[in-house]
């Protein structure tokens, strides 16, 4: 519930296997708010996955301008090549976002500020990531250094700009291949699908130019791998995880329960963690 009183309404903004968790965890009772209305490119595919969950007779399919006058909280679960256009359209509206494709946001920081000015919050969730906690605290202090390497199936990075503009191929390879090296805001550009974790921990930390990753395609993976390592004054941090893929190989399960605790988080007064 609001502060006001009234149950919550949110807009999802893409229906593919994230927006369809959201979906589902409203129709259980796992997350208590109203769905306002969801927008997708293609309105008749949206309106069949609607169906199929059982939501067509009550989610409607809203055009996005519409979808952000009937939302009190609207949720980008669609694509990076939407967020700053939403982002701008949410906060002209007075309304709250939340973004799972944080590496969009690192070419516009002009959409943070803008966040702040208006007031309006910006919720950027952890996805397939942990430890963000932890560096957040350090960045009070001096944080010297924080490098991420994540290691993927080759079929996870598969369609990745970086690959095609630089005639990477991974078809055939047999053992574990770096295929990146360097700044996290060349890498979310090169590999949008494939590393909003890192944006999200150079965030957390000591910013996107100074954060660095390793992006390794290993044959025979089977889940995605992150190992964050930072070092500062507080003394030394090392987080690993291994996440099971989604139905979409880019995509961790953990992203989608990310969504889900970020959207309860911001109805909760209270509030656990950093």
């Amino acid at each position: 519930m609001s502060k006001a009183g009234k149950e919550t309404r949110i807009g999802i903004v893409g229906v593919g296997a994230i927006g369809q968790a959201i979906l589902k965890a409203v129709a259980d009772g796992t997350l208590p708010v109203k769905v306002a209305g969801v927008t997708s490119r293609d309105e008749a595919k949206a309106r069949d996955i609607l169906g199929g969950l059982g939501a067509g007779g009550d989610v409607p399919w809203l055009p996005l301008d519409d979808l952000v006058a009937q939302a009190d909280l609207l949720i980008e679960a669609a694509g990076g090549d939407v967020v700053a256009d939403l982002a701008r359209r949410c906060f002209n509206a007075g309304k709250d976002l939340l973004v799972i494709s944080i590496g969009a946001l690192l070419d516009h920081p002009e959409l943070l500020e803008r966040a702040r000015e208006t007031g309006c919050r910006l919720l950027l969730p952890s996805g397939a990531i942990a430890g963000l906690d932890g560096l957040k605290s350090a960045s009070m202090g001096t944080l010297e250094r924080v490098t991420i390497t994540t290691r993927k199936p080759p079929r996870g990075l598969a369609g990745a700009p970086y690959l095609l503009e630089n005639k990477i191929s991974l078809e055939g390879i047999t053992e574990e291949m770096e295929v990146y090296s360097g700044p996290v805001t060349e890498a979310v550009r090169g590999f949008p699908a494939n590393v909003n974790v890192s944006a999200a921990v150079s965030l957390a930390g000591i910013g996107p130019e100074r954060t660095t990753i390793r992006i390794l395609a290993v044959p025979g993976l089977e889940r995605n791998c992150h190992t964050v390592e930072a070092e500062g004054e507080f003394g030394s941090l090392t987080m690993s995880i291994t996440n099971i893929p989604s139905e979409n190989p880019k995509t961790g399960r953990l992203t989608a329960m990310s969504m889900l605790r970020s959207i309860r988080d911001a109805l909760d007064p209270v509030r656990i963690g950093t």
